[in-house]
């Protein structure tokens, strides 16, 4: 019996892992690896299956994906944001052109295109976005300085990190610490 592999859009957080988990056990499959995005279940399933399960992850806001480019785009998503809001242990600089192109076997310049071409913004874009979800997140707990949140966060520096903090929010982290009133967005969400 072959394992099932499923590719699964939104899985963004712990939680997400828990939801899924809980629905497909649920509905009595038996899963042999899940992480971010991707769920191997024991045995193979057929179409009336695969339909059970999308309806499942549906109503739980997430979504199955089939084609192979969706695969990719979210697999990108899935190994930004595992590595900016999870990953404790960072090297002080990081190529992500060339992690990317290591985890997916694929010329970084082939994943750029496709991912702008369906996202409508590049990887660059997505992966500031995604560090200053971070920023606002660490800022919002109030528990380290500016310069450890720019260290933590890969910004070379305070300044760099505050004029990227800037363009994208329009405020200076130390106005957006100070109001907490603009709100941090879910991961899915950018």
């Amino acid at each position: 019996m072959e394992p099932t592999i499923l590719h699964i859009k939104n899985m963004v957080c712990n939680r997400c892992i828990k939801a899924v988990k809980e629905e497909l056990t649920g509905l009595g499959y038996t899963i042999e690896t899940i992480e971010l995005g991707e769920v191997v279940l024991n045995k193979e399933v057929n179409d009336k299956d695969i339909e059970q399960i999308r309806q499942v992850l549906t109503y739980n806001g997430f979504e199955l994906i089939d084609d192979k480019k969706s695969w990719i785009i979210n697999k990108i998503k899935t190994l930004i944001i595992e590595y900016i809001h999870y990953d404790k242990e960072k090297p002080e600089y990081i190529n992500f052109s060339d992690l990317l192109s290591r985890e997916l076997g694929y010329d970084y310049s082939y994943l750029s295109g496709l991912f702008s071409s369906v996202e409508g913004l590049t990887i660059e874009k997505y992966l500031i976005l995604q560090k200053i979800e971070k920023v606002k997140e660490l800022l919002v707990y109030d528990e380290l300085t500016l310069s450890e949140i720019a260290y933590r966060t890969g910004y070379s520096s305070v300044q760099h990190l505050s004029q990227q903090f800037k363009k994208v929010t329009g405020l200076t982290p130390s106005h957006f610490k100070r109001i907490k009133e603009k709100k941090r967005n879910p991961l899915d969400k950018i």
